[in-house]
């Protein structure tokens, strides 16, 4: 990191959250980019895989956090592990798939073979060759410093000082989760669709809390008969906004609509009706759900992001994970979830649905990843990077709204850039931090009042 980069990090006006404004050197430079890996990928909770993807022992699923390659595996004892694709001998990868079962890893350059906990279990000449000079205690595979779940969703943090999973998710990170996990028995579908935008991946993340582009954006979706313009620009919004940079976007339902809802859903087979697409939404009629979602999130609809880069996509049915790949590249990987008591027909209609909206063949991220691509190269220009973005919608406009019973905090409004400005807000915070322990103290807790 060169001393120009190094001074860029640490200037105080990056984000100006006074004003709404954004520096766009942080979609660009490296310098910034090189302390994200570090402060906020290396210290926070990454995403792993879902349990139904780790079935029995030996199973395993490929991963990263940040740009270290890391193998989820559930091993011997039926607990998973986190551990770096990486041979600390010559630093090979000792696992080339991207999903599997194996009986240990194993390198291809000199022979290190590693059990399932990450343990180096044998290396050829270990008596002829180190003629006792190695001891295979010290040279297993680095192992993930925290490894937790909520509802069978895995993390994993680099960081042994990170607070525990359920603090860091908090009540609005769980609601993401849960709006995937109260649907009942899920499991993902084999094969997550990847592809490579040439952005930057918070351009990615600020764009699933943004409502004011896909009227615009995603036109042709409306032409082709595939939405509706009432669906892509709903008029109420419920922005929900929670410690350490989590926040939910996008469509409310009203107090009074739910209650419509909650008569609706009352004489209904709901247990049968949510393995139907058509019926995607009556799951949420069973209390079970009211109970984890609490009175506000089941009345939320939007878009999910769990910091930094985890979105839970439109009904629940998807996961993506912007995996940063360099300043200005982002892979977006998309996990699929379905019931698995699904008839194989329906399923295949929810599969069918996810590939024609999202992911590579996917006709809303097309039009989204041309649109980050041309505003990640623009952070770069001379003039144009030298000029703020606004987001300033909304701003010191709407109240933030208390539940009295659940003490769960939202804003209820139109079209607005809350959400956005969180986002950057705490990532600012993460980026001055040191530590854990100067970001508990130093985050911002969840708005209260005038936002």
């Amino acid at each position: 990191m060169t001393e120009a980069q190094t001074d860029v990090v640490d200037q105080d006006n990056l984000i100006d959250n006074e004003n709404g404004l954004v520096d766009r050197r942080i979609f660009s430079d490296e310098g910034v980019y090189q302390a994200e890996l570090k402060k906020i990928f290396a210290r926070g909770w990454n995403f792993m895989c879902h349990d139904s993807q780790l079935p029995e022992r030996g199973s395993y699923f490929t991963n990263y956090i940040g740009e270290d390659e890391v193998i989820a595996v559930r091993d011997d004892d039926l607990n998973v592990q986190v551990l770096i694709n990486s041979c600390p001998h010559r630093g090979n990868t000792v696992c080339r798939a991207e999903q599997g079962k194996a009986r240990s890893f194993f390198c291809s350059y000199h022979g290190w073979n590693f059990g399932l906990n990450g343990d180096l279990i044998g290396l050829p000449g270990q008596d002829t060759f180190y003629r006792g000079g190695i001891d295979k205690k010290d040279w297993g595979l680095t192992k993930a410093a925290k490894v937790e779940s909520y509802k069978g969703f895995v993390f994993a943090t680099l960081d042994p000082d990170a607070i525990p999973l359920d603090d860091f998710l908090g009540w609005v990170g769980r609601l993401g989760i849960d709006q995937i996990a109260e649907q009942g028995d899920v499991e993902v579908v084999d094969g997550v669709q990847k592809n490579i935008v040439k952005c930057n991946w918070k351009l990615a993340v600020d764009n699933l809390f943004d409502w004011y582009h896909p009227k615009i954006s995603h036109g042709s979706a409306v032409k082709q008969g595939m939405l509706t313009e009432e669906f892509l620009a709903p008029m109420n919004q419920m922005v929900i906004m929670g410690e350490y940079g989590h926040a939910i976007g996008g469509a409310g339902v009203t107090e009074e609509a739910q209650q419509r809802l909650d008569k609706k859903y009352a004489n209904v087979d709901t247990a049968s009706n949510r393995k139907n697409p058509k019926n995607s939404n009556s799951w949420r009629g069973e209390q079970s759900a009211k109970d984890a979602l609490g009175p506000v999130g089941i009345r939320s609809k939007g878009h999910p992001n769990i910091f930094p880069n985890l979105w839970v996509s439109t009904g629940g049915t998807q996961l993506c994970l912007r995996l940063p790949k360099g300043p200005m590249e982002t892979e977006l990987w998309w996990f699929t979830f379905v019931e698995k008591s699904m008839a194989p027909e329906v399923k295949r209609r929810v599969i069918q649905g996810a590939i024609h909206f999202f992911g590579p063949s996917g006709l809303l991220e097309q039009d989204d990843g041309e649109n980050w691509s041309h505003a990640t190269t623009g952070s770069k220009g001379l003039v144009t990077g030298s000029r703020p973005l606004n987001f300033k919608m909304g701003m010191g406009m709407d109240e933030v709204l208390i539940d009295p019973n659940s003490g769960q905090a939202r804003i209820e409004t139109v079209l607005t850039e809350h959400a956005q400005r969180w986002l950057y807000q705490s990532w600012a915070e993460w980026m001055k931090a040191e530590n854990w322990e100067d970001l508990i103290k130093s985050h911002s807790p969840e708005p209260r009042g005038t936002f």
